[in-house]
C-alpha cells in the first residue's frame, strides 16, 4: 500500500470516529469543569483515535489572569486495577518530563468517570498533516525543514531517555510512539513539540508495564524489537525516528516495500490501534526486511543521509547510533551543511509555503470528514500566515 493510500485510509477511519465525538461534544459544550481556580470550557474536537482515546480542545481561564487554550485528552476508562495503575503511572511519567520540545501535561482529572489528561496545545499542525499536504503539492517537504524537525525530535527524545529520579537512578523512559501524529509544529514560531507519551515505557521499579501481548502506539512506527518481543532500550524510539525520517524526506514508507507479498500466522498479539498494514503482514515483513529494503528506500537521498538512515534503521540495535543526542548532532550538521543558519523562523516560513501551495492544489471548501486532510489538521490551519505573523 503506497503512502498516500495508507494515509486515505487512516482518514477514512478517522472520519467514522469523528462521528462518535459528537455526542460527547454536545455533553462537554453544556458544561465545563474546573481544576482548582482554573476553569475550562469545551471549544471543539480535534482527534478521535484507534484505541478510544478522544483529543479536545479547551479554553483555560483563571480568575485573575487571561485564558489560553489547552488540549484534554479523554482516555478509556481503564477495566481493571492494573490498567487503572499504569494510567496513573504514565501521567506521573509524563509530569517529570520539562524540555523546549516536549508538550507539557499540566494536569490529570477524572471527569463523569473518565480519565482526563490535560495537556500543553500546540498551535500547529502535526508532522502527519504535513507530509499529506506535501503529497498534495507533489514534492516532499523541504529537506532543510525535516532535518530540523527530526533533531529537535532527537534532542527532546535525549531528555526523555537520559532522565533520572530524585535519586540519580536512571528511569529508561522509552517514548514508544515516535510517530508523525505525535510531532507538532507551532505555526506562529516554528516551535518542535513532541507529544503523548501515553505509550511510554519505564524501567524504574514499581512501573506497571503494559501487557506483553498488547502493542500500543502507531506500529507503523515501531522497531522490530517491540513488534518481536525482544528486549528493547532507547534505540528502539531511533528506529522509529528512522522511519518518520525516511517518509518525511522521500514520501516512503519502509513497509511499503513489499510487505502485501509477506504471510505470517495470526499473531498471538493485539494492537491498541490498528495499524494500516494488517498486523500479521506487519510481523512477517519485520521479520524478513534486510538491509537491501533500507538501501532500496534510502537510495534518492544524499550519501550523508543515507549513511545515517541505514544505521538508524538497522535491525540490530548495537548497529544503531549509540544514543538520541548522537542523531541530533548528526542532524544538525547536515543542516547546517545545507542550510547555514536556519532556524525556528525559517522552519516556519517553509511550513507556511508548503501550506499555500497545498491550498492551492485543493479548493479548502472540501470538509474534513471526506478524508481530503488528515485527522488533526483544521481547516484554519491551511490559511496563509504571514511571513510577519511567523516572526
Amino acid at each position: 500500500m503506497s503512502s498516500p493510500a495508507r494515509r486515505g485510509r487512516r482518514a477514512g477511519r478517522g472520519s467514522a470516529m469523528e462521528r462518535g465525538l459528537e455526542q460527547l461534544s454536545l455533553e462537554l459544550a453544556r458544561a465545563g469543569f474546573s481544576a482548582g481556580p482554573i476553569g475550562f470550557r469545551f471549544v471543539r474536537p480535534l482527534e478521535a483515535r484507534g484505541n478510544g482515546a478522544e483529543v479536545l480542545l479547551f479554553e483555560r481561564s483563571l480568575h485573575d489572569g487571561p485564558p489560553g487554550m489547552v488540549v484534554v485528552k479523554r482516555l478509556r476508562n481503564p477495566s481493571s486495577f492494573l490498567m487503572r495503575q499504569r494510567l496513573k503511572e504514565e501521567v506521573l511519567l509524563a509530569l517529570r518530563l520539562h524540555h523546549p520540545a516536549i508538550a507539557q501535561v499540566h494536569h490529570f482529572r477524572i471527569i463523569g468517570r473518565a480519565p482526563h489528561a490535560i495537556l500543553e496545545y500546540v498551535a500547529g499542525p502535526s508532522l502527519d498533516a504535513l507530509i499529506t499536504l506535501a503529497m498534495m503539492r507533489g514534492q516532499p517537504l523541504p529537506t532543510a525543514f525535516v532535518l530540523y524537525v527530526a533533531a529537535e525530535v532527537a534532542d527532546a527524545l535525549q531528555h526523555a531517555h537520559t532522565l533520572t529520579d530524585a535519586s540519580g537512578r536512571p528511569l529508561g523512559i522509552i517514548h514508544r510512539d515516535v510517530s508523525p501524529r505525535n510531532i507538532r509544529v507551532e505555526r506562529a514560531t516554528g516551535q518542535v513539540k513532541v507529544t503523548d507519551f501515553g505509550a511510554a515505557y519505564s524501567k524504574r521499579v514499581g512501573r506497571e508495564e503494559t501487557p506483553e501481548k498488547l502493542l500500543k502506539g502507531d506500529l507503523m512506527y515501531a522497531s522490530p524489537e517491540y513488534l518481536l518481543g525482544a528486549p528493547m532500550d532507547a534505540r528502539s524510539d531511533l528506529y522509529s525516528l528512522g522511519l518518520l525520517l525516511l517518509e518525511a524526506l522521500t514520501h516512503h514508507h519502509l513497509f511499503n516495500d513489499g510487505w502485501e507479498g509477506a504471510t505470517h500466522t495470526e499473531p498471538d498479539l493485539r494492537a491498541d490501534e490498528p495499524p494500516d498494514v494488517p498486523l500479521p503482514c506487519l510481523l512477517a515483513f519485520m521479520k524478513r526486511c534486510t538491509p537491501e529494503n533500507v538501501e532500496r528506500a534510502t537510495a534518492p537521498l544524499s550519501p550523508g543521509l543515507q549513511a545515517l538512515l541505514r544505521r538508524m534503521l538497522a535491525k540490530p540495535p548495537s548497529d544503531r547510533p549509540s544514543s538520541a543526542d548522537e542523531v541530533c548532532l548528526t542532524l544538525r550538521a547536515r543542516l547546517q551543511e545545507l542550510a547555514p543558519g536556519y532556524d525556528r523562523r525559517r522552519a516556519a516560513e517553509d511550513m507556511a509555503q508548503v501550506i499555500v501551495e497545498a491550498s492551492a492544489a485543493r479548493v479548502l471548501g472540501e470538509p474534513v470528514e471526506g478524508g481530503i486532510y488528515p485527522v488533526g489538521l483544521d481547516m484554519h490551519e491551511l490559511m496563509p500566515i504571514s511571513t510577519k505573523d511567523a516572526r
